[in-house]
């Protein structure tokens, strides 16, 4: 097979560089709750939720699902109900479903231990490089490259390296970057450096060059394109929808929905909503709505009580909501349920309809 080359890394001092960027990881590292710990399970569900997620937002929601899921054996028990109210708020909830499938197959089939090759740990549901990568060095100590955003940025501007990362190609070519500056005594400490240094240091905008360990091995500081570093093409346009949202009460319950099994927000519970359409006024349509959907009438307060947005990576929505009561019976079902107050707050819901219920309790 023929070997990539990789810009600038013979001009590399690489075990200067090694020395450089862990010598100040040890001292430098923040006190994180999951590198207490070298459980491969631990750090496998600490990176999940790392993923698209700012540590501090991470932080409670980590040591809450380790003081209830402390083993793979009890988080493959779980139900699937209590698994998404647990990570409730988190977003990208994908990513708990399938650790969950994956940690049941884990158990099934590998007597509950994280296997510890890139090739078994790679066919678990959702395990993608970067997790197989991060586990196997981190919890195994093993020479594997665990490259994301902040270490393709870090890599780029280190070796001037100017293919776009938001091309996924590219991604060879930092893995196989890693792979030859890897510290193979301490891969564990050399990946984590990495991501932190991309973290705290060596950000998107306004790196702080000045604080940089391993500013002397930089080509891009060296350079001065340090800010035109990583290359990155914008992201799509995002699409806007405008929708409704209704709180209906029947003497003291409120009806709630639970979404489809697949697509987006899978399996969360929600108010009823739908678009908006410009044809109908919003009460026609809410009326309309309710009776195609549910089989019900209701009288809607006038006027929306509160307007929620909330903003997905490709998505807007932008949602007026709604007050109201329910004037005929419904048959509840497995995803259709009227619920009092206490009873609610033990149902997942995504962010948005989190926020709706709030606004809708601070009328009352």
């Amino acid at each position: 097979m023929k070997q990539m080359k990789i810009p600038n890394i013979e001009h590399l001092q690489i075990e200067s560089f090694q020395q450089d960027l862990v010598g100040w990881y040890e001292k430098e590292k923040r006190d994180l709750p999951w590198r207490k710990s070298k459980d491969p399970y631990k750090i496998w569900v600490s990176e999940v939720m790392l993923q698209q997620t700012r540590v501090d937002t991470v932080i409670p929601y980590y040591e809450r699902f380790m003081e209830k899921y402390p083993t793979i054996d009890t988080f493959a028990k779980a139900e699937d109900e209590e698994v998404l109210k647990i990570w409730e708020g988190l977003g990208y909830y994908s990513r708990v479903r399938n650790l969950h499938s994956a940690v049941k197959e884990v158990k099934e089939r590998y007597g509950s231990k994280v296997p510890d090759t890139l090739q078994t740990i790679s066919t678990l549901k959702g395990v993608g490089p970067y997790t197989a990568g991060a586990v196997l060095s981190i919890a195994y100590n093993q020479p594997e490259p665990a490259v994301d955003g902040n270490v393709m940025r870090v890599i780029s501007r280190i070796l001037s390296i100017w293919d776009d990362i938001a091309k996924p190609s590219s991604r060879k070519i930092f893995e196989e970057a890693v792979r030859k500056l890897i510290y193979e005594q301490d891969p564990s400490s050399f990946n984590q450096a990495l991501m932190e240094l991309g973290a705290l240091i060596c950000t998107p905008t306004s790196p702080s060059c000045l604080l940089c360990p391993v500013r002397d091995h930089c080509c891009a500081f060296q350079e001065g394109v340090q800010t035109e570093l990583p290359v990155k093409t914008r992201k799509k346009k995002v699409r806007h929808l405008h929708l409704f949202a209704i709180v209906l009460k029947k003497e003291g319950e409120f009806l709630i929905h639970k979404r489809d099994e697949t697509g987006l927000l899978a399996n969360l519970w929600e108010f009823p909503n739908a678009e908006l359409s410009e044809l109908l006024s919003p009460k026609e349509q809410m009326m309309n709505f309710l009776q195609d959907e549910y089989g019900i009438d209701a009288k809607i307060e006038t006027g929306v009580f509160t307007k929620i947005q909330h903003v997905f990576s490709h998505l807007v929505w932008d949602i007026d909501v709604y007050a109201g009561e329910m004037m005929s019976e419904i048959t509840e079902s497995t995803r259709l349920k009227l619920v009092n107050k206490e009873r609610l707050i033990e149902f997942a819901f995504p962010v948005s309809h989190q926020k709706i219920w709030r606004e809708y309790q601070t009328r009352e």
